[in-house]
């Protein structure tokens, strides 16, 4: 017995082709915004030269991250980065991963603070959030096309779609796990519900949002890479090269600037979310 087909890849495509038909001017003007802070970023860390601008990474990192071993590892990888002649592709791949996260967290944070506030967006929200992180990757890079076409603007796009749901999930987490007591004290004092959140349970929950800020930017980092298959350059553009030349060597050399500019922001914002100060 034949059972009818339902049409979900087809209506899938009509609402994507319904969207890009009626959403082009917002889709410009997204485009437009994006390109020109892309530009700035790339074009003020390309301006400076690669050993002050290693420096001031590796400074930056030591007073971040509260340790000089990270702050000297941090130099040290980039030297070599330097040095493997990546140096252009690691500053598109940072300045990429910085305007994505940015924007990833602009819209997760919000989400995820009301998501812990009201019951009903955590409803609504969660089932999708489930939906997006078990997602293949790649099938982000599929609407980001027709939405933007080849090149980072796409890159970004389908990054951030990527990149955003642990930033929703350990936001509302952090909000939901403080203690019940401190809560009920507060309102005992007349505080109001904004007051209640900005003054008590954001910085009670700052750990474990700053927890959903690491994982978002190395997802973040893992997606730029992947998003070199339409366009994004970078790091990961090198890998793909590499992949479709079977150039082995340069591959590795690509793939470990990539492991290190993780290790460094992975690093940093440990830290910072931790507190903890380790003069070692």
């Amino acid at each position: 017995m034949n059972f009818p087909r339902i049409p979900v890849g087809d209506t899938i495509e009509s609402g994507i082709d319904f969207l890009v038909e009626h959403c082009s001017f917002a889709t410009k003007a997204f485009s437009a915004v994006l390109e020109t802070g892309l530009d700035i970023i790339e074009t003020a860390m390309k301006a400076c030269p690669p050993w002050l601008l290693i420096g001031l990474i590796g400074l930056l990192t030591w007073r971040l991250a509260r340790s000089r071993r990270t702050g000297i590892f941090a130099v040290a990888g980039l030297l070599l980065i330097w040095n493997m002649g990546l140096w252009k592709a690691t500053v598109s791949t940072i300045a990429l991963v910085i305007v994505s996260t940015m924007l990833a967290l602009m819209i997760g944070i919000p989400i995820g603070i009301m998501a812990a506030m009201n019951r009903y967006v955590h409803k609504t929200v969660m089932p999708v959030l489930d939906v997006m992180q078990t997602m293949p990757a790649f099938v982000y890079l599929i609407p980001a096309i027709p939405f933007f076409g080849l090149g980072k603007v796409a890159a970004i796009f389908s990054t951030i779609i990527f990149a955003m749901p642990p930033a929703i999930r350990l936001t509302c987490l952090g909000i939901k796990q403080v203690p019940p007591e401190l809560v009920e004290c507060a309102e005992a004092f007349g505080s109001t519900r904004w007051q209640r959140l900005v003054k008590l349970e954001l910085p009670i929950a700052t750990p474990t949002i700053m927890a959903g800020v690491n994982q978002t930017v190395m997802l973040s980092l893992s997606m730029v890479v992947i998003a070199a298959m339409i366009g994004a350059k970078g790091l990961g553009g090198e890998v793909w090269k590499a992949i479709q030349r079977l150039q082995m060597g340069k591959g590795f050399e690509a793939g470990i600037g990539i492991v290190i500019v993780a290790m460094i922001m992975d690093r940093v914002l440990q830290k910072i979310g931790s507190g903890k100060t380790d003069r070692g």
